[in-house]
């Protein structure tokens, strides 16, 4: 129940993160917005740790491992950022739902991992979901759609290391080097031309800052209580919400290909991981 309680967490709050920069989309740089955000979450987090007690928190031996893990993410991040402003919101969150399949492929070709019958059928309908969405051929490649699945790509190299990162470290510490890594990050890439947001953008520019912050935390704690194929469920939530507030708010259409492709990357995840779970409780028979 903790697990679901904290993904719920995460699904209001990737939501919420989405609209914000939506609304910002065209009117603040978005290596500036990356940046900002960082700023904001590594004071915030110096704050929490210091008010729990625990300062330790912002210190690992694993900085290497924390640096990579921040790349990859700074990289999807910015990508995730170009594709709010070009797609719909139902198609963004639905593309977000290739990183497990990402996961799978890019383990077997770096990490030497054993490809099943069950992976290969898993990673089969994932790529159906993908063309389904993305629809390749039309509107110039759907230029979009590529962008979201650079997003995705990164994303999984994201999910890896932090997998490997959890296992040893407090989900504030990843919080907390996420921000101290990217800020650098987005404030070189913004570069000397740096302008201040406008009063208006400021409630949206926190928004997008805490409900990141947010977001990563929940799941982390979530990916801690819960078998992945509970949390991977439980996200899906994400693409019939994010579609409805794409329809109310900015009257989007809710694409049947959307929804039917993203069905099939829920179906393809799941089959990998109930396999995952099945295989662990032979073991732990054993």
């Amino acid at each position: 129940m903790r697990a679901v309680l904290w993904m719920l967490g995460a699904i209001t709050s990737f939501c919420l993160m989405a609209i914000a920069a939506r609304e910002l989309d065209g009117h603040i740089d978005k290596f500036e917005l990356l940046a900002i955000r960082s700023m904001v979450g590594l004071v915030l987090l110096v704050v929490i740790v210091n008010v729990i007690g625990r300062p330790t928190l912002m210190f690992s031996k694993r900085t290497k491992t924390h640096f990579w893990r921040n790349l990859f993410h700074f990289i999807g991040q910015f990508s995730w950022l170009v594709g709010i402003g070009l797609l719909p919101l139902a198609q963004v969150f639905a593309i977000e739902f290739t990183v497990p399949l990402w996961v799978l492929i890019i383990a077997a070709i770096f990490l030497c991992e054993a490809i099943t019958k069950r992976k290969l059928a898993s990673v089969a309908l994932g790529l159906i979901g993908v063309v389904v969405i993305v629809k390749p051929g039309t509107d110039m490649l759907n230029f979009g759609g590529m962008v979201m699945i650079i997003a995705a790509l990164c994303f999984a190299v994201t999910f890896i290391l932090n997998k490997s990162l959890l296992a040893t470290e407090h989900p504030l510490t990843v919080v907390f080097y996420m921000t101290l890594i990217q800020l650098p990050l987005g404030a070189l890439m913004a570069g000397a031309d740096w302008t201040m947001p406008e009063p208006w953008m400021w409630p949206w520019v926190m928004a997008v800052a805490l409900t990141g912050l947010c977001a990563h935390y929940c799941v982390s704690k979530s990916m801690q209580l819960a078998d992945v194929s509970v949390v991977i469920s439980l996200d899906f939530l994400r693409l019939p919400i994010i579609a409805a507030i794409g329809m109310w708010l900015y009257g989007e259409p809710l694409e049947v290909s959307v929804i039917f492709g993203g069905g099939l990357m829920l179906l393809a995840n799941l089959v990998n991981h109930w396999r995952t779970k099945e295989k662990q409780q032979e073991q732990d028979a054993v």
